[in-house]
């Protein structure tokens, strides 16, 4: 039986992909701070620990997998990245993680790892146009994130490239755009945009008004959970390292995004936007190498995964009522 870890398996990609590689007939192992908070782990095994510290990291890399995924980060959506007031914690936390499981995953004989960084990398200066975002994998540099937390995601790139050269490692680096699904976070502060509008328009009643950060004229494209694993595990188990795009292609507005939750919750909803964090102008995933090198890109319509995202959110808010 094939073994697999997943570092941050009691978030949302990660609680999802121990239920993606179960189906699959692995073995696996999951850690993290915590369970995962909407339904319970898969996992063969679970360890409740921090990967910040070395110690954990060498008793939870105790063998050789087949598989590593490294996904655990300290992380959230604009109204947690963007506000500068985490920037020491989410550099620093990230950082440790990253540097402990690369170095123990090279002393266990440990090949092949996944990295999940983000397109929050990508410079500032190519996504002020929301119309025409450049996210291609080698625009990447001259360097000029937009936040700290796409610094050090650009930092941890480099560091597991750097194990491939040095140590003969075959660690793949996959930047995700937005992934979303059910069972991930929808409040609290750390939500990403497609939660926080499902949540705030299943929350009110057809004809009511909601807040919008911004103008809504920034773009984003959003990628539904499955498609995200289906791309990280064929990047793992491919020949190419990357640096690679996973992420959908179907550009959106904000404004365009909350209409179209709205049509899905059949209400009719009025924006009220206002000052408040919201990153680059626009983004866009730009799928072309994804597509050269695996012979696969995400295709699944935004609207299909919303409808089963909002229909969750809606379950989550009813139920607290």
């Amino acid at each position: 039986m094939k073994t697999a870890l997943i570092c941050g398996a009691g978030g949302f990609i990660g609680s999802h992909l121990v239920k993606r590689l179960k189906r699959e007939g692995f073995w696996v192992r999951g850690v993290d701070l915590k369970r995962p908070e909407f339904a319970e782990s898969e996992a063969d095994d679970f360890i409740i620990g921090d990967l910040r510290e070395q110690s954990l990291c060498r008793s939870v890399v105790d063998r050789t997998f087949d598989e590593v995924y490294q996904l655990a980060a300290d992380m959230g959506g604009a109204g947690y990245i963007f506000t500068g007031e985490n920037d020491a914690d989410i550099m620093h936390n990230s950082a440790t993680i990253n540097l402990n499981i690369a170095d123990i995953c090279h002393k266990r004989n440990i090949k092949r790892l996944f990295y999940s960084s983000s397109a929050c990398m990508y410079p500032q200066y190519n996504q002020l146009d929301p119309d025409n975002p450049n996210c291609s994998e080698d625009s990447a540099y001259p360097a000029a994130p937009d936040s700290e937390y796409g610094w050090e995601k650009l930092f941890s790139e480099r560091l597991f490239l750097a194990y491939n050269r040095n140590h003969a490692m075959q660690n793949r680096v996959a930047r995700f755009h937005n992934i979303f699904g059910p069972e991930g976070t929808w409040e609290g502060g750390k939500e990403k945009a497609p939660a926080a509008i499902c949540r705030k328009i299943a929350e009110v009643n057809s004809g009511d008004t909601i807040e919008i950060w911004g103008d809504g004229t920034q773009t984003r494209s959003f990628l539904y959970i499955e498609e995200c694993l289906e791309g990280t595990t064929r990047l793992l188990r491919s020949g190419f390292e990357g640096p690679v795009n996973i992420g959908s292609d179907e550009m959106v507005s904000i404004n365009q995004l909350v209409d179209l939750v709205a049509d899905i919750a059949g209400k009719t909803i009025v924006k009220n936007h206002i000052e408040g964090p919201q990153g680059v102008r626009g983004r866009n995933s730009d799928n072309r190498l994804i597509k050269e090198k695996l012979g696969w890109r995400p295709t699944a319509p935004l609207r299909t995964g919303l409808e089963k995202t909002y229909a969750w959110i809606e379950q989550q808010v009813q139920a607290r009522r």
